[in-house]
């Protein structure tokens, strides 16, 4: 499946919306295809003290509900189509649900698509221990 796809999926969901004051959601949507091939998409929950979480957290989610672990691609996307790339928290969590996450492929921006281990050089985990 090409990122173009996945971006689209994102995009069905990149629709940001104030709950009320203090929560707003949809500010950014991400799409992550597993190596079952099944996509999942999560949407970002902003709050006032930091409370929410990212929309790669919420598609990991989904997909861990469905019992599965290894992301074949992940993108992240903005209401106006922007792509986004995962923050550190994103990062650690796609490469400590798996280990062979190191090999998903992340689009960064609109041009480069690196994998997950290109974004971590410098990775604490131990890559030789798969038992973790």
């Amino acid at each position: 499946m090409e990122f173009s796809v996945l971006k689209e999926r994102a995009l069905t969901y990149a629709k940001y919306q104030e709950v009320n004051r203090f929560v707003a959601f949809g500010s950014v949507a991400s799409a992550i295809l597993t190596t079952q091939g099944n996509v999942y998409v999560g949407i970002s929950i902003d709050t006032a003290c930091s409370m929410g979480f990212c929309a790669e957290h919420s598609a990991i989610a989904e997909m861990l509900k469905h019992r599965e672990v290894q992301i074949e691609k992940l993108i992240a996307v903005t209401e106006n189509g922007e792509v986004v790339p995962p923050c550190g928290r994103c990062r650690e969590l796609v490469t400590q649900v798996s280990p062979e996450n190191y090999n998903t492929q992340v689009m960064v921006n609109a041009d480069t698509v690196v994998t997950m281990k290109d974004l971590l050089p410098f990775d604490w985990k131990p890559t030789v221990d798969k038992n973790w």
